[in-house]
């Protein structure tokens, strides 16, 4: 009860504009989140941004690295979403499955500490016109195994979901038109 009043008062004070996540599905073997905002610029233009800016609106929080600057997608079919560590290392966290540039990326794999789980997970981020500007959506399905319930984890996972698109947003509008 405190979990979902604390959502609900949460989504009620986010400003117009950023992304509210739902949890679309939980159940102990899997569960699907949605997320989704709209960014007051060209899709192309957020496309840029989201995929060849990570490193700048990612948070550090969410790295293995502790620096978000470390992270990168290569969007290309088997291409990484990756960290590079010091000395050669590095972490996949993601693996790009099908790009259409502008319009959708979808990658394969387990975020944060999902990667170190027994789960699978597929993300597609699409991107579409608007009135308002480019509709950002991220769709993420995971499946698995995890000893008492993915549906334990699905709330947190959409919550950091929702800080990443929320900061994606913030980048674009602090820096428009990206290379």
């Amino acid at each position: 009860m405190i979990d979902r009043f604390f959502r609900i008062a949460v989504i009620t004070l986010l400003p117009a504009g950023f992304a509210q996540g739902a949890v679309s599905d939980a159940q102990s073997d899997g569960f699907t989140v949605r997320q989704s905002v709209v960014i007051d610029a060209p899709r192309a233009d957020v496309y840029i941004a989201a995929v060849n800016h990570v490193g700048q609106w990612w948070s550090a929080d969410h790295t293995v690295s502790g620096d978000a600057n470390n992270m990168y997608i290569e969007a290309k079919p088997q291409g990484c979403f990756c960290e590079a560590l010091g000395s050669g290392g590095g972490v996949v966290h993601m693996t790009v499955t099908f790009v259409n540039p502008t319009v959708m990326l979808r990658l394969s794999g387990g975020l944060g500490p999902l990667g170190l789980m027994g789960v699978s997970g597929n993300m597609t981020w699409e991107f579409e016109d608007s009135d308002e500007g480019t509709s950002v959506t991220w769709n993420y399905a995971v499946g698995g195994y995890l000893p008492k319930g993915l549906d334990q984890i699905a709330s947190a996972v959409d919550a950091v979901l929702s800080e990443q698109l929320n900061s994606l947003k913030r980048f674009v509008d602090d820096h428009p038109q990206q290379d």
